[in-house]
């Protein structure tokens, strides 16, 4: 169910890190393109990682590679749709 839309990319995204991060997503839908994540968020820390990155590949039916993952593609809300948005929309 691979996406072809940009804004189903970012609604999904923030639909992801509400629920794996546990946030309130009237929060998350506050989040712009400079909104620090990674080391910003407590709870997305490295353990949080892998669960964003699976729940991720599920609901954009993409396939992320471990070569593909580094701290800056999460460092912001804008690093991360970018990186979702060229996986999803191939």
């Amino acid at each position: 169910m691979a996406l072809d839309d940009a804004t189903e990319v970012e609604q999904t995204l923030r639909a992801v890190l509400a629920d794996v991060l546990g946030l309130d997503p009237a929060r998350v839908a506050t989040f712009n393109e400079a909104t620090p994540l990674f080391g910003a968020l407590p709870e997305f820390d490295s353990l949080a990682v892998a669960g964003l990155l699976t729940e991720l590949e599920e609901r954009l039916g993409i396939l992320i590679e471990d070569h593909e993952v580094d701290a800056d593609m999460m460092e912001t809300f804008g690093a991360l749709l970018t990186f979702a948005r060229a996986k999803a929309l191939r």
